[in-house]
Order: structure tokens, then C-alpha cells, then sequence
């Protein structure tokens, strides 16, 4: 398996976050396509929240909440995922950050990354992708192609 490439973006609300799959294909997106609060990861959006809710917030992993399905297409889904999985992250420090990396590290049974320093650097990323949400008044959503 090659391996699907997720695109994690804001928009102000479910319509705009519908409406963007439809303007572009997946092998021309380059990165601006949806304005530069984008993100780009093989990392799952179901990986993201448990990620984050497990390493930050101690929630134990079967109570990740699902995420919310907003357009269901043949060629693509977009997902939209909780405000509790990027707003932990805006307020805590680099201690934080590691200390989330090495749980998420030796939680069993979970997908995604193992090595605690491939964590830490996933969630480096997701913390300046939440400030930019958090600044353009942004949900997260998440483009994903089977």
C-alpha cells in the first residue's frame, strides 16, 4: 500500500469545507490550493485525535469520539474533526509536547507512529496548524482520499 496522503485544512463551516474537494485534484495540490493553513500528512484524522486526546488529555482510547462525517463521494470523503483534538495543543509547552509524544509512544494497540520522536515532531505541526485555525477562526476538517 503506497499509502494514502490525508490534506488537513480550516474553513469556517461544514458548506466551505464541502465545497473544496470539488476545485482541484488531489495530485495537483501543491499547498495553497486552500490558503496556507493546510497540512499535509500520512497520519489518519482518527490517528490525530487520539493523538492528542490520549497523549494530552488522558482520554482513554476507546472514548476518542468518532469523527463527523461531512461529504461521502466516490473519489473522496471530508471529514471534520472535534475542536477538543486542536485546541489542547495551544496552550501547552514544549515539557508538554514530549511528555505527549513518549504516552502516545507506549500506548498499545493503536495506529500510527511508534517512534516517540516522529510523535513529537507530528505534533509540533499540529500545534501550529491549531494556532493558525485558532487565528483565522477556523474548524479543522480533513480531506481524505481512499
Amino acid at each position: 500500500m503506497g499509502g494514502v496522503t490525508y490534506k488537513y485544512f480550516g474553513a469556517p463551516d461544514g458548506a466551505t469545507a464541502a465545497r473544496v474537494p470539488i476545485s482541484m485534484r488531489p495530485e495537483e495540490l501543491g499547498g495553497d490550493e486552500l490558503g496556507m493553513n493546510g497540512m499535509f500528512t500520512k497520519i489518519k484524522p482518527e490517528t490525530m485525535a487520539a493523538m492528542v486526546l490520549t497523549g494530552i488529555e488522558g482520554v482513554p482510547l476507546h472514548k476518542v469520539p468518532p469523527l463527523e462525517l461531512v461529504v461521502l463521494h466516490p473519489d473522496y470523503a471530508v471529514v471534520k474533526l472535534p475542536m477538543t483534538v486542536v485546541d489542547p495543543l495551544r496552550g501547552i509547552g514544549e515539557e508538554a509536547v514530549g511528555a505527549a509524544a513518549f504516552i502516545w509512544s507506549t500506548v498499545p494497540d493503536r495506529g500510527g507512529p511508534r517512534d516517540a520522536f516522529n510523535v513529537y515532531q507530528l505534533l509540533h505541526e499540529w500545534q501550529d496548524f491549531s494556532h493558525r485555525l485558532h487565528e483565522a477562526g477556523h474548524q479543522p476538517y480533513c480531506l481524505v482520499w481512499p
